[in-house]
């Protein structure tokens, strides 16, 4: 082991993830299951609030969308970018990985799935949507459940927070130009001005209230003052991703019962993707002598996804009845176990990875 991971290790204690984090899967599941009985007991209430809308854009999403991000960008220090050249490699594997490899591996996967292997199974006048859903989910990396993984992995925090930090500058930019160009490459049309408007509700204004919000309460009661209020907004943002799931399923609930098979079929490209480009960063990062601790928290940041981001893009888009909406929420079906394995996987495997050639 490394001196470098031999600190990191000393340093790291214990599980970060509570309750509803470690089950995640299963208050996705109740969720689907509330959420489609209120929308067949109740659909006039889904209705109305399904036309709440301004520019194609769901206000009351919108607002729950919010609640779930805007907390999670608190976390960001953008000061952290100023680590980069601490741990170029790492950063220049898992940002190949991000940006050049996992969009349009998973749009090929897409195209492999939904138009081939399982297309007679899945209703033809979904096809592209659900491609479209599957290109959002993976056009943005985490932000959040990352800080997680990397913690289980002993990954080194300073690498994390300044990947985590770059990818988010990133996606500012680069976001909308490679949605529109893998939709364009499916043939399927780009709404352009909903795509940019998604951007600055989501990502831009986030970010912007964020850092704002971060640097007054940080200049007001410092670092405890702002793990206090990040204590306090876990579960508004926790209940936020919640209704936003139940109003999804809602709105979704015909078209599960109707192709009960569907979330296992959508679930299948998100699996190998994520294995394919968890290993893939994995690999790399050892072939270039990168410390363990931070080869770690790089294959887990390469492989997992914005889902919040993905899911808020989706509705924009496509709508919430959409069959885009349903493929980004199976990724947050599968999150969770999938991305554990992957822990358990790098885990176990730091005695072969630290036997590498010197």
């Amino acid at each position: 082991m490394s001196a470098q991971c031999e600190t990191t290790a000393r340093r790291a204690a214990g599980s970060p993830m509570g309750l509803f984090e470690r089950y995640l899967t299963v208050w996705v599941f109740l969720c689907i299951v509330a959420g489609i009985a209120l929308g067949h007991l109740f659909p006039q209430p889904f209705q109305a609030v399904g036309g709440l809308e301004l520019a194609r854009v769901n206000l009351p999403v919108a607002l729950l969308i919010w609640l779930m991000i805007i907390p999670m960008l608190l976390k960001i220090d953008f000061a952290a970018l100023h680590h980069v050249g601490e741990h170029w490699k790492g950063i220049g594997v898992t940002l190949f990985v991000n940006w050049a490899v996992k969009p349009f591996s998973m749009a090929l996967l897409g195209w492999i799935f939904i138009r081939g292997v399982f297309a007679e199974w899945l209703p033809a006048d979904q096809h592209d949507a659900y491609i479209a859903g599957l290109i959002l989910l993976a056009a943005a990396p985490c932000t959040a459940m990352v800080f997680v993984w990397s913690h289980l992995t002993r990954g080194e925090p300073h690498f994390t927070l300044t990947q985590v930090a770059l990818n988010d500058a990133i996606m500012i930019v680069a976001f909308a130009p490679i949605v529109g160009l893998l939709l364009g490459i499916s043939s399927i049309t780009v709404p352009w001005g909903t795509l940019f408007l998604s951007v600055a509700l989501y990502i831009l204004i986030p970010v912007a209230v964020g850092q704002w919000w971060r640097r007054a309460v940080l200049a007001r009661g410092g670092a405890a003052a702002l793990e206090r209020l990040l204590r306090r907004l876990h579960p508004v943002s926790l209940a936020a991703l919640l209704a936003t799931l139940v109003l999804l399923f809602g709105f979704q609930g015909e078209q599960i019962l109707a192709q009960p098979l569907v979330i296992l079929m959508l679930a299948v490209p998100i699996l190998i993707q994520v294995y394919f480009n968890s290993g893939l960063a994995y690999l790399l990062n050892r072939t270039l002598g990168v410390a363990h601790c931070v080869a770690g928290p790089s294959a887990l940041i390469g492989a997992s996804n914005f889902f919040e981001l993905a899911v808020a893009a989706a509705i924009a888009l496509f709508g919430f009845d959409s069959g885009a909406a349903l493929a980004t929420v199976v990724g947050v079906l599968v999150e969770v176990p999938v991305m554990l394995s992957v822990v358990k996987i790098v885990n176990a495997s730091r005695g072969w990875y630290e036997r590498q050639a010197a």
